[in-house]
């Protein structure tokens, strides 16, 4: 009988402290980025950059929260601004020219404080399209047929938590200077760790996936 409620006791235990564990937190999320973005909880959408994708030069910041349970899986779409799949912007226009491209964020516990994510070195970050590839087309009269293209499609799934991405490249970090991020990114108070990111070409890839797990 003794041995019964210690087991019960134990058990009723685990189950506070899972409960515990399980809590749902609130999360402070902070983004800029050269042109546009979406945040996703696995495949659930949080935020959409406030700026159509459309508009050109929208470097922008959002802050947004919303609450999870830790562990959760944060998937991004990063898009720089291109007029078509030549990767060209102000196509017949005297600015005509390869665009580039810039991301950064940040998620901390909206109660507490703790930083659970930042964009660094670490994200793995996926290009899909990739344009021009041949640099010589950025003042061609007609880009869209003589610029070459890397168009991919998202792999299947890739927003689950148990999507295998350690193939995916890790996320290249670029300078402020390089970066040139203004138009709200002065208005967070951004984590030291906190990094401009974007895949290895920040002007020839066009759209970029993004994981990072909160802990």
């Amino acid at each position: 009988m003794i041995n019964n409620f210690k087991r019960i006791s134990f058990l009723a235990a685990l189950f506070l402290v899972t409960a515990v564990c399980a809590q749902e937190r609130t999360i402070k999320a902070d983004v800029w980025s050269d042109n546009w973005f979406a945040v996703y909880l696995e495949d659930e959408l949080l935020m959409e950059d406030s700026v159509p994708f459309e508009t050109e030069q929208s470097k922008n910041k959002d802050s947004f929260t919303f609450t999870t349970e830790l562990p959760a899986q944060i998937n991004i779409i990063a898009r720089d601004f291109i007029e078509n799949d030549s990767g060209l912007e102000y196509i017949g226009r005297a600015r005509q020219q390869i665009g580039d491209g810039g991301y950064s964020a940040q998620f901390i516990d909206a109660e507490s404080g703790e930083v659970l994510a930042v964009s660094d070195e670490t994200w793995h970050c996926k290009s899909i399209h990739r344009a021009p590839l041949n640099r010589s087309c950025e003042l061609s009269p007609d880009p869209l047929a003589d610029c070459e293209r890397e168009v991919m499609e998202a792999p299947e799934g890739w927003m689950s938590s148990d999507f295998d991405d350690s193939d995916w490249p890790t996320a290249t970090v670029y300078s402020e200077r390089t970066v040139r991020p203004s138009r709200g990114y002065g208005e967070v108070r951004w984590d030291s760790g906190a990094k401009l990111i974007w895949a290895e070409d920040l002007e020839i890839d066009n759209t970029v996936l993004c994981r990072v797990e909160l802990n």
